[in-house]
C-alpha cells in the first residue's frame, strides 16, 4: 500500500482524542504510541507483540519491527508523515508521527492521543520514513 503524507496526517489526526492504553491496538479500547503507528501505517498487529515495554530489550525488538516497515532518515530531514523515535528518559522510548510543525502521539499523562507542537520535550533518537511513503520531489 502506497501512502501519501496527506493520507498519513488524515489517519493520524483521526485518532486525536482516543483514550491512551498501554499496548493498545484498537481505537475503540485505546492506543499507545506503537498502536498509533501500527494503525496509521496498516502494520499487521500480530507482528508487534503486545507485552512489551518501550525500554531495554523490548525497545530493541520494537526497533527491529520499525526497520522492517520504515527506513531510517536523518532527523533534520523529517517531514509530515515520518515517525520520530524519542528518548524520553534513561532507556525509555516513545514514538510519534510528524504533522508539519506538530506531532501526534499517545500522551500517558493526559491519557489520550494528542497533537503537540514541535519541538518535543524529549531528544530525538531517530527518524523513520515508511518504505511505501510517496514523498514529493
Amino acid at each position: 500500500m502506497s501512502l501519501a503524507p496527506t493520507d498519513i496526517l488524515e489517519r493520524a489526526r483521526a485518532l486525536s482524542g482516543v483514550r491512551f492504553r498501554p499496548q493498545g491496538r484498537d481505537p475503540a479500547t485505546g492506543l499507545d504510541c506503537v498502536g498509533i503507528v501500527v494503525r496509521v501505517f496498516g502494520i499487521p498487529t500480530e507482528l508487534v507483540r503486545r507485552d512489551y515495554r518501550l525500554r531495554g530489550p523490548h525497545g530493541v525488538e520494537i526497533g527491529r519491527v520499525i526497520s522492517r516497515w520504515f527506513r531510517r532518515i536523518d532527523p533534520s530531514h523529517s517531514c509530515s508523515g515520518d515517525v520520530l523515535h524519542f528518548a524520553v528518559s534513561g532507556n525509555q522510548d516513545h514514538l510519534a508521527i510528524v504533522c508539519g510543525p506538530t506531532f501526534i502521539h499517545a500522551d500517558a499523562s493526559l491519557r489520550r492521543v494528542v497533537e503537540t507542537p514541535m519541538p518535543a520535550a524529549w531528544p530525538i533518537a531517530g527518524a523513520f520514513r515508511s518504505r511505501s511513503l510517496q514523498q514529493p520531489d
